[in-house]
């Protein structure tokens, strides 16, 4: 069984910066072959797709956040992370990372919120 755990969250003013980072946990979860994303969640509205790194180490992210998000891995410690520049109000979310496609359970995510 496969668990996410999401930490690195907090308040920050808009401008700032955070790095979030995902533990996966899980002795049969090759982590290494899968595409890994980041997904946050606003109040109210859906969660959406942040970013995206393939096991080879290509990322893309969405417009939204493009040359302020920066998505990495590490696997051998079966870690994502998240690098968040330039943080704006409208990042504030409840951040969560899983496989890209969303394809296993989700852990209990990482809250940022940015105050302006």
């Amino acid at each position: 069984q496969v668990q996410f755990v999401e930490s690195g969250g907090g308040l920050v003013q808009s401008g700032g910066s955070l790095r979030l980072s995902c533990a996966a946990s899980g002795s049969v979860f090759m982590f290494s072959v899968y595409a890994m994303g980041w997904y946050r969640q606003a109040p109210g509205k859906q969660r959406e797709l942040v970013a995206v790194i393939t096991s080879a180490g290509s990322t893309n992210v969405p417009d939204s956040v493009k040359g302020r998000f920066t998505i990495s891995r590490d696997n051998a410690k079966k870690t994502v992370y998240l690098q968040m520049n330039s943080l704006k109000p409208e990042d504030t979310a409840v951040y969560y990372c899983n496989t890209h496609g969303a394809t296993l359970a989700w852990g209990q995510g990482t809250q940022v919120t940015v105050s302006s």
